[in-house]
């Protein structure tokens, strides 16, 4: 099975006298992890993707959305700093030139330089080109005449629900789930 498909996870919204009038997202999962939310009880398929998982005696559809059975309460969630979750919150593009590129030709620019006590937080960490990876080299940003696009920040809530909507962009079904 692909397991790039992803799936959005949602559940009902909070109570207006007694009765829930809306889905709230709460997280993007990979395909496969929507189907053994759903295979386990704990998840019912609301939409699917077209594609169908198929095993000896039965094919199953591939969940595009899923929705909680329970409420519980989300905890605060934190993401794993990761190169990955870098170039999400950087939106594939190089945080210098503007430059929009493949995962492949971005790499991560530590701000501050580990050779100059710089550490590997979200607040130091940055999508860059090869090229302006390069012409950085070990300065900071003002040494070398560069300037960064946006102030690198940590992962919230907010980041998180921004890129579930920019997912849901491309999957039509996610559409009526996400605020815009």
């Amino acid at each position: 099975m692909e397991n790039h498909w992803p799936a959005a996870c949602i559940t009902r919204g909070r109570a207006r006298r007694s009765v829930f009038t809306a889905y709230e997202p709460i997280n993007v999962c990979a395909a496969r992890r929507a189907i053994v939310l759903v295979l386990k009880g704990v998840a019912m398929m609301e939409e699917h993707n077209g594609q169908h998982l198929h095993a000896a005696r039965i094919a199953i559809n591939v969940p595009s959305v899923i929705r909680l059975l329970e409420y519980r309460r989300i905890p605060h969630q934190t993401r794993a700093l990761s190169r990955k979750n870098i170039l999400l919150r950087d939106r594939n593009t190089c945080q210098y030139c503007g430059k929009i590129l493949a995962a492949g030709e971005l790499t991560l620019d530590h701000v501050v330089p580990r050779s100059r006590g710089g550490a590997s937080t979200w607040e130091n960490l940055v999508a860059c080109c090869h090229n302006c990876n390069r012409r950085k080299g070990n300065m900071l940003p003002h040494e070398a005449n560069m300037r960064l696009t946006r102030e690198p920040r940590a992962f919230n809530l907010h980041t998180s629900r921004h890129i579930m909507r920019l997912m849901g962009r491309s999957d039509s079904k996610w559409q009526k789930y996400l605020y815009y």
